[in-house]
């Protein structure tokens, strides 16, 4: 159809674009003046809008926080939300994590499938639909946002000046469409100790990962001990035990161990490998001091150890539609006073946040543990019947000739921060999972499917 034939013209322009922000190293960094999330997500802000503005499209910067591009008129308006901010890149890349390198068909870099290529695939679908002239009835907007990985505070600061759109998609998940997505918590469980007792191994801190809502990749622990030979081989016995990765170096009184594991979206802990909780069973075994922190890390041990569904923490809940719980030790921070550890859980969509917290905190009494910090997003569930689904699995099914099947996700998007939103795309069944990993791509034969996808989606939602 004309769609999809203009999105090929537009094909090496969409790739530009996307390079061109993808170049940008948008991670969260300290807040600065006419910056709220740093200047990195400022700066991609900004060009997005410039990329916009070329475009031909009006825009609007709701204070660097998130901002959008508009296009035709009407009461009300579509709206398709994605964002410019990004995970910390992490190590393991074999192509610069903002280079924005072509190999083999792919685009590399850090946000290339979330959610810069995307966002701007979507843009792209609006620049065809503009170019062609077709009668809409609604406006449409293209926002960006960029406090996404760290709470989707702007989505909060945008709705208080702006009206929601009376229907919207976020092409920030998986394709067909995304109906169903868990309840989302994150936050600390901390424990303070009390007197320091002597033991022939004694912890001076454990500190690992990067995000709640990543699998850490590496975690190190500083242990004190007399015996540091001993140790070293003690750790060299259990790696082959185990079959783990990690390697012991000697610093001053210290041996410094190190674990390395396998990054994977807090979603889906399973996919990945935790390095903190790698390091908490070997540091188990060794002969610690009786206090505070031995006891602390035989109970992460024993009540968490490499569990990804909660169950031994008395939170193994399950549904059909949803799945189980998914449940994630993202960052440790552990000194000879306090440690703090960082969790991420995702509930299923037909449970509350009482099935989940109610258990959790009687768990964490046995040991003194208390939760703060605590950020929770209830679940989003809309049935087969909703004319926003309807009308999205026929485009689905008709761009691709697949069933667009309704499927849940751990995974929490926009949709649950923007009302009459759903997650649609842009990873398709049988792709791998790249989000959050390294060397993050996206393959651009997919990406132009995603925007003729995207570009007949908001012709169906606004004409």
């Amino acid at each position: 159809m004309q769609l999809n034939e203009k999105i090929d013209q537009l094909k090496d322009q969409l790739i530009a674009s996307v390079q061109e922000l993808v170049k940008i190293k948008s991670v969260e960094g300290e807040a600065k003046e006419g910056m709220p999330y740093g200047e990195g997500p400022t700066k991609a802000l900004e060009c997005a809008i410039k990329i916009s503005e070329k475009l031909g499209f009006k825009t609007r910067n709701v204070e660097n926080r998130v901002a959008y591009a508009e296009f035709g008129e009407g009461e009300d308006y579509v709206g398709i939300l994605g964002h410019l901010d990004v995970v910390p890149e992490g190590d393991g890349w074999i192509h610069p994590p903002y280079g924005a390198e072509i190999h083999d068909g792919k685009i590399y870099g850090r946000g290339t499938a979330d959610d810069k290529g995307p966002i701007i695939a979507a843009l792209y679908g609006l620049v065809a639909i503009k170019e062609l002239n077709l009668p809409l009835s609604k406006r449409v907007r293209i926002i960006f946002g960029t406090n996404e990985e760290s709470g989707s505070n702007e989505i909060k600061y945008y709705l208080a000046k702006e009206k929601p759109p009376v229907l919207g998609f976020t092409p920030d998940a998986d394709f067909p469409i995304i109906n169903g997505e868990k309840g989302l918590t994150t936050f600390d469980i901390v424990k303070n100790f009390g007197e320091v007792a002597e033991g022939v191994c004694n912890i001076k801190y454990i500190k690992g990962g990067n995000k709640a809502n990543m699998v850490p990749d590496y975690c190190e622990a500083a242990i004190i001990t007399g015996n540091m030979d001993e140790l070293m081989e003690t750790l060299e016995d259990y790696k082959t035990r185990r079959k783990c990765n990690m390697e012991a170096v000697k610093s001053g009184d210290m041996v410094i161990i190190k674990s390395y594991g396998k990054s994977a979206h807090g979603s889906t802990p399973e996919l990945g490998l935790n390095a903190i909780m790698q390091l908490i069973a070997f540091v188990a075994t060794l002969d610690l001091a009786a206090d505070d922190k031995r006891d602390l890390i035989e109970y992460l041990d024993e009540n968490i150890g490499m569990e990804t569904n909660g169950e031994s923490m008395n939170v193994g809940l399950y549904d059909e539609v949803s799945g189980n719980l998914s449940f994630n030790v993202g960052v440790i921070d552990f000194n000879e006073k306090k440690a703090v550890i960082t969790l991420n859980l995702r509930y299923p969509v037909t449970k509350t946040y009482e099935d989940m917290i109610v258990p959790l905190e009687e768990k964490l009494k046995e040991i003194d543990l208390k939760i703060e910090n605590m950020g929770h997003h209830k679940p989003l569930y809309y049935n087969e019947d909703h004319v926003l689904i309807k009308k999205l699995q026929q485009v689905y099914t008709e761009e691709t000739g697949e069933e667009a099947k309704l499927i849940s996700i751990g995974g929490g998007t926009y949709a649950k921060e923007m009302p009459n939103t759903v997650a649609f795309g842009p990873r398709f069944p049988g792709s791998p999972d790249v989000i959050h990993q390294p060397n993050e791509y996206i393959e651009i034969d997919k990406l132009i499917l995603s925007a003729k996808i995207y570009a007949k989606a908001i012709y169906e939602l606004a004409k």
